[in-house]
């Protein structure tokens, strides 16, 4: 294969003009030979990639070659790790300097959000494969160009949505789409799931020392560090994270749109909630509702990052038929209530008749290996594809709120007055939230703009659209930029 040279990847977006002259079709197709290991290089080391550093090093068809992070402490910490159990990898801090070698066949990446479209684009382009983790994008444009990338290059591109591999999961939502409670009325998300203060700073914070900022920024402004902590905590700002809808709540509302049928955007998009219980330096809300108005079958998501409302035993009441991470799916004759690793079916008086248990999707990256092998998108169980469309409603649900203004609770309700799920599920936020002692006398939450999707275009459409467009894509920081031809 011909090597890139370091002055080619640094030419930005002229490189994708040259990129199938670079790797010709009939090296494209190249991958490991049947007896031999599949190359891996992990990018993004530490949390959930030093998950994949643990799960990649078992497997018989894998073999880690390289590891790749912009904190020179975290990837000294993981290459370390891995030379003491005698396997050798070479470490970057440039993900450019990385794809330049030809002894690379995938690339597995659990960077930070706004970087998982360029990692993935331009791997596609050096001819690796790709496992990308959830959620697969930081804007709805992004994930479209994936889908270009891959299907240019004829590259395999998993995302990180394991429960596509869950098998209890595959079996309830067929048992539930094949009738066996009757119609579907509505399928309801949940991401229950504490999340403490991340404290506020008066100043801007020293970047770590380990850490070469202009590398971890990427494609997003090297904004001043206002916030304690540069790791993880990244999740709750805005130019860098979706929120813990596009955190947790990416594998919940993936299941929702599985167990709905539903394989494109829905029509219309509505969503509320705040930053609540305490004043710190995070941007998104950590109580969120987004209704999605698909037909016949609508969904309902929720998010609360306070802690549970407890009853004076002690025990955890703050659920929704017993699902506080899942899915709840109404029906005519019953529901299903569960989530990773299966559950249970109710009928209408809440007795249960039926109960689907399994490993999880503890294999997704078996399955992975398995396509890279095959060639074959259809071997994925969960294709970019897929993950970009349910990546993508965590979007419209931050940009409809993004788009909206605070609102007193009155004011709320009487303006949800006419989509009777959002107005229960906002009853019960307000419940929610009082057992947190959390003033809603005042303005009580932010409620965003409802918005009507060109599911085909990708776009808004309608009073709106103006705003709502400009959050589909960012302002690249050179030459961390996506293309718009791939």
């Amino acid at each position: 294969m011909t090597t890139i040279s370091r002055r080619v990847f640094l030419r930005g977006a002229s490189w994708t003009a040259g990129a199938a002259a670079v790797f010709p079709q009939s090296v494209l197709a190249q991958v490991a030979g049947a007896n031999e290991a599949i190359r891996i290089a992990v990018v993004g080391v530490g949390g959930k990639g030093a998950d994949h550093v643990a799960t990649f090093k078992k497997l018989p068809d894998a073999r880690l070659v390289a590891l790749c992070d912009a904190d020179r402490s975290v990837l000294a910490a993981a290459k370390g790790q891995l030379e003491k159990e005698g396997i050798r990898v070479e470490g970057y801090l440039d993900l450019r300097k990385l794809l330049e070698r030809n002894d690379i066949d995938a690339v597995v990446t659990a960077t930070p959000n706004h970087w998982h479209a360029l990692v993935t684009v331009w791997s596609c382009q050096a001819g690796k494969d790709v496992y990308v983790e959830k959620p697969v994008s930081h804007e709805i444009w992004e994930g479209r160009k994936m889908i270009e990338a891959a299907r240019k290059y004829h590259r395999i591109v998993q995302a990180g949505t394991q429960s596509r591999t869950d098998p209890a999961l595959a079996e309830a939502f067929a048992f539930v789409r094949a009738g066996s409670l009757g119609k579907m009325k509505l399928v309801r998300g949940f991401c229950y799931k504490r999340r403490k203060s991340i404290g506020k700073v008066k100043e801007a914070q020293p970047i770590p020392a380990t850490v070469d900022y202009n590398l971890w920024s990427g494609p997003a402004p090297m904004a001043p560090l206002m916030r304690k902590s540069l790791h993880y905590d990244w999740h709750w700002a805005w130019l860098t994270g979706n929120g813990d809808i596009g955190n947790q709540g990416i594998h919940e509302m993936d299941m929702c749109r599985w167990a709905a049928g539903q394989t494109g955007l829905p029509p219309r998009v509505a969503s509320l909630g705040g930053r609540f219980g305490y004043v710190d330096d995070g941007e998104t809300p950590n109580t969120q509702l987004a209704y999605f108005d698909y037909q016949p079958v609508p969904i309902l998501f929720e998010v609360r990052g306070l802690p549970m409302a407890r009853e004076e035993e002690g025990e955890a009441m703050d659920h929704f038929k017993g699902v506080r991470i899942g899915v709840v799916i109404e029906c005519e004759e019953g529901y299903f209530a569960g989530g990773a690793g299966g559950g249970s079916v109710f009928d209408r008086n809440g007795r249960k008749i039926k109960q689907f248990a399994g490993p999880g999707g503890r294999d997704h990256q078996a399955n992975f290996l398995k396509a890279v092998r095959s060639r074959k998108v259809s071997d994925l169980n969960a294709d970019i594809e897929v993950c970009h469309l349910s990546s993508a409603l965590c979007h419209m649900a931050n940009i409809s709120y993004r788009t909206g203004q605070l609102q007193r609770r009155e004011e709320i309700l009487e303006r949800i007055n006419g989509q009777p799920p959002l107005a229960e599920g906002f009853g019960r936020c307000v419940e929610h939230l009082k057992a947190n002692q959390v003033d809603i006398s005042g303005p009580a939450a932010t409620l965003g703009a409802a918005l009507t999707m060109d599911a085909p275009r990708e776009q808004f459409t309608g009073e709106f659209a103006e705003k709502a467009n400009a959050w589909l894509k960012r302002e690249y920081r050179q030459p961390f930029a996506i293309p718009d031809q791939v």
